[in-house]
């Protein structure tokens, strides 16, 4: 699997528009499994990516909410109610992509706050969809 992680990561790097970087999070161990990026960054950073990505799909207020959805909505499934997530921060776009495959796994791309969204999106479903299940 680490050989499959590793080739997303590139892929989504390589092929995202404006990507600075890209990476893989477990999030049953809140492990990082795979990133890469342009610039440098410390490991606690890494790190600190890969708790805020579990805190912004399974946080406690997160998960409530998504059960209210699913109550509202008469869904009965195990399955995660949100899929993507889009982050704007001052400079950068940040996208958060479960796996279909694989639930408790989250891609995360980071481009160029000038990304034409619509462009990543279909861009990193295309990649992940291209790379198959996990």
């Amino acid at each position: 699997m680490s050989e499959r992680v590793v080739r997303i990561v590139k892929s989504l790097r390589s092929e995202a528009p404006d990507c600075v970087a890209a990476g893989i999070i477990d999030m049953s161990t809140g492990m990082l499994l795979a990133v890469e990026t342009v610039d440098s960054h410390p490991p606690e950073v890494l790190d600190m990516l890969a708790a805020a990505t579990l805190d912004l799909f399974q946080g406690r207020n997160v998960v409530m909410i998504e059960g209210i959805f699913k109550e509202r909505r008469g869904v009965v499934s195990d399955r995660h109610y949100f899929q993507e997530i889009l982050v704007n921060s001052d400079n950068l776009t940040h996208l958060f992509l479960r796996m279909e495959s694989a639930d408790e796994v989250v891609a995360v791309v980071v481009c160029r706050k000038t990304v034409n969204v619509g462009m990543l999106f279909a861009q990193a479903r295309r990649v992940l969809r291209e790379h198959g299940p996990l």
